[in-house]
């Protein structure tokens, strides 16, 4: 979730002067964007939210026990106390970067769960742990301990001025106020960074806007919260939600929600710092005593706009970081749900990555012959539908998504992997994985929902039903065989 505040409310006062230290934090950075030498090494780097379970697979409500087990920085808090987040070191991905990380993954996650069990968890990559009740977002016990989170609800709930009201149809309907953030804890999701000079980052970021909805297509796996089937990827919707900070008066004006697809092609990064201080208030407005600081290679801290930058929700986020050397420039992906398997969440990396450099090093831009509202209808018709969705493609018209992925995106991922340097039989092993996805048309949300299904015309009742297909999906995670090849029963 971020940065840590000290403070769990905050006074009108210090809203007035840190609304001007954002200001001031921008004309810095507009100035040191023109003058700065960037870290240009196109690395990765990974984070990873997972879900905590009992030996029922219902949530387990400490997280702060498994991270005591565990004692590893890389593993830290999220905001529900049944998350945990992985955060994976940046390496490159020439060579045998892509199979490194999936190596260094797998020990990883062995090992916190090996460590976890001595807490009596198990952990869980999934979009939404299926197994989440009203019980347990309704409770006092669903909030990590520390000023943030609970800074964070606080703020949220007081702009909106009423509780959270909640309402997705998908095959189901769900319609419930909530009162408190909790339901956006439910929402896990991998996050896929890459380094990227000033220069590159308008083309890369407006490349993965137009590849969000194929994205997310293929890897849905966040069907099912609090027992009821809605979206393919749920978690898209909910987010917005549960985030929410505005009343419906100002949803009728059009006022833009905090988790944000956005609105136009960009030219810069400044764009995206610009529009978070002319469009958002500031949720966490807690003044840094560094604010006019630098580091020891002149790279100025801009902590408020780093910390404002933390609490607007883009699906592709813009990353400023001063280092300690060099600053750096980072494009955050965030449209993916965690797992199934450590296998496809590096398939989903390889697509990813090898997509975006194709199309963002292009003559012709693909961005530059479609409309942005295309973009998010795409991202939008493809959350509710996954792999049944049909989008629109530049150049091509109307087609299904499947095939959009198998015939196009699939070669276009391909060159690019080849073009940053990825060993032949990577490029292979990867892209076969969402070759296959797309094929079978099964990815984790379908697998979830085929299996419920069966479960309950085996005579299971809903809460059943989803704590054994919960346990069949961990017992397959462990495989790490990828989705595609899960057996329905």
């Amino acid at each position: 979730m971020g940065t840590e505040v000290n403070a769990r409310s905050f006074s009108r006062e210090e809203r007035t002067r840190y609304r001007r230290r954002l200001l001031e934090n921008l004309d810095r950075f507009a100035g040191f964007l023109g003058t700065a030498q960037f870290a240009d090494t196109a690395s990765i780097g990974v984070e990873l939210e997972l879900n905590l379970t009992n030996d029922d697979f219902t949530p387990a409500l400490r997280n702060s026990s498994v991270l005591e087990e565990i004692a590893d920085p890389a593993f830290q808090t999220e905001m529900g106390a049944f998350n945990i987040e992985m955060n994976h070191p940046a390496l490159s991905i020439k060579g045998q970067g892509l199979k490194d990380l999936e190596d260094s993954l797998r020990h990883q996650l062995n090992r916190a769960d090996e460590l976890a069990a001595k807490a009596e968890a198990n952990i869980l990559m999934v979009g939404i742990l299926p197994t989440l009740t009203n019980d347990v977002l309704d409770g006092d016990a669903w909030i990590s301990s520390g000023a943030r989170y609970e800074a964070l609800n606080t703020s949220v709930l007081q702009a909106r001025g009423e509780d959270v009201y909640l309402s997705l149809t998908g095959s189901e309907s769900l319609t419930r106020y909530a009162k408190n953030i909790a339901p956006e804890a439910a929402c896990t999701s991998l996050q896929l960074h890459l380094e990227v000079s000033p220069a590159d980052f308008a083309p890369a970021w407006n490349a993965a806007q137009l590849i969000a909805g194929p994205q997310v297509a293929l890897a849905a796996n966040s069907p099912i919260f609090l027992e009821h089937v809605l979206w393919q990827e749920t978690r898209i919707e909910l987010f917005k939600q549960a985030i929410d900070t505005r009343p419906p008066e100002m949803r009728n004006q059009g006022v833009r929600p905090r988790v944000w697809f956005g609105e136009r092609w960009i030219t810069s990064i400044f764009d995206l710092f610009e529009e978070n201080v002319r469009y958002f208030p500031a949720l966490l407005p807690e003044l840094s005593s560094t604010s006019s600081g630098s580091t020891d290679a002149g790279a100025p801290l801009l902590p408020e706009l780093r910390l404002h930058n933390g609490t607007v929700y883009r699906w592709n986020r813009p990353i400023y970081d001063p280092g300690t050397h060099t600053p750096n420039l980072r494009l955050e992906n965030r449209v993916l749900p965690a797992g199934p398997t450590v296998l496809d969440v590096s398939a989903n990396a390889a697509f990813f990555y090898g997509l975006v450099q194709t199309l963002r090093t292009a003559d012709r831009p693909l961005w530059t012959r479609t409309a942005f509202k295309t973009a998010a209808d795409n991202f939008l018709a493809c959350s509710r539908m996954g792999l049944d969705a049909t989008v629109y493609w530049p150049g091509i018209g109307d087609i299904p998504v499947t095939e959009l992925v198998v015939r196009h995106l699939i070669p276009m991922a391909a060159d690019g992997l080849r073009e940053l340097g990825v060993d032949d039989e990577l490029v292979e092993r990867y892209l076969t994985v969402i070759r296959e996805r797309a094929r079978t048309e099964q990815n984790g949300a379908s697998w979830q929902v085929s299996v419920l299904s069966n479960l309950e015309s085996e005579g299971y009742d809903r809460t059943s039903a989803l704590a054994e297909m919960t346990r069949r999906y961990w017992h397959h995670m462990h495989s790490n065989e990828p989705v595609h090849l899960w057996p329905l029963n």
